[in-house]
């Protein structure tokens, strides 16, 4: 009974992360029409460089989703993990993209700095106040489940970095229109891109990991290494591999080396039992080789 609530209670929470995208990408898309109508009309750099990374943001979101969506889909011959990798990829993808949009703004910022246009300062504030509104929404759609996986983080990230920069936006146009300094405007991008290369570093660094089939940040090799001999009859292993098949599941192959007095069926159930405490440790695809102590076999 309780597996089946567990069951249910995780389709519940597919379709809540499915929600949570698709609402982000069409509320993150209006945004970025609002704008680059707004931008354009009044000449406001800040606004534009947000267009541009808002604009970004909705296609990673859809890139996530897409990632998550294939998590589910079954394994073939051609790959027998199924497409689960790509979550690792789209995490990758989206560090890169988000980078490149720092050098972008960047640019732009210095060049407007040196030539510091004319900007309605009580627009920008009142553009920049909707995407507050709409980048927290939905980063809160995000926030329960974005310690289960890597993209759902990167979502999640991705929206709180963009409230945080539409405050920031918000604060400045406001600045502007009672001052009237108008390279606040670039200054604004500055800030814009160092909050998101802050919070894009993490994120490229543990998809690069995981992209390199490296460890995985949660894994400490050496307590695996302890649990598996800890078992009783179980005297050496070796050839420990681990890595990530997806963003959230993980594989070890490993070969034991089993005390001669184990029978088979000793064997099997030490092996059953093993993948069990290997699960608790975030394993959930386990591959063992055993042999004996006193085996004659040239591979021994």
């Amino acid at each position: 009974m309780p597996h089946h609530h567990s069951e249910h209670h995780h389709s519940h929470q597919v379709t809540s992360i499915n929600t949570a995208f698709i609402v982000g990408i069409v509320l993150n898309f209006l945004f970025v029409v609002i704008e680059v109508i707004a931008g354009l009309y009044i000449h406001s750099l800040s606004l534009l460089s947000d267009a541009g990374h808002n604009l970004a943001d909705a296609g990673a979101l859809a890139l996530s989703l897409l990632a998550f969506r294939l998590l589910k889909v079954k394994s073939n011959s051609n790959y027998t993990y199924g497409y689960r990798k790509t979550s690792i990829l789209v995490a990758l993808f989206n560090a890169m993209v988000l980078l490149v949009s720092i050098g972008a703004i960047l640019y732009e910022a210095v060049h407007r700095f040196l030539n510091p246009e004319p900007t309605p300062g009580l627009t920008i504030a009142m553009v920049a106040g909707i995407g507050i509104v709409i980048n927290t929404v939905t980063a809160l759609l995000f926030l329960r489940d974005k310690d289960k996986d890597m993209n759902i983080k990167s979502a999640y990230l991705h929206l709180m970095s963009d409230a945080i920069v539409s405050l920031g936006l918000v604060i400045g146009g406001i600045v502007i229109y009672y001052t009237r300094w108008f390279w606040v405007d670039s200054l604004l991008s500055v800030l814009v891109a160092v909050v998101i290369l802050v919070s894009t570093w993490k994120l490229l660094k543990d998809s690069l990991r995981l992209s390199l089939d490296g460890v995985p940040q949660n894994i400490n090799v050496g307590e695996i290494k302890s649990v598996v001999l800890k078992v009783n009859g179980i005297k050496e292993v070796h050839h420990i591999h681990i890595w990530a098949i997806s963003t959230t599941q993980n594989a070890m192959t490993a070969r034991l080396i089993i005390e001669d007095a184990v029978s088979e069926k000793e064997t099997a159930e030490l092996k059953h039992k093993l993948k069990h405490q290997l699960e608790h440790l975030n394993i959930h695809h386990v591959t063992l080789e055993t042999e004996k102590m006193d085996c004659k076999e040239p591979e021994c």
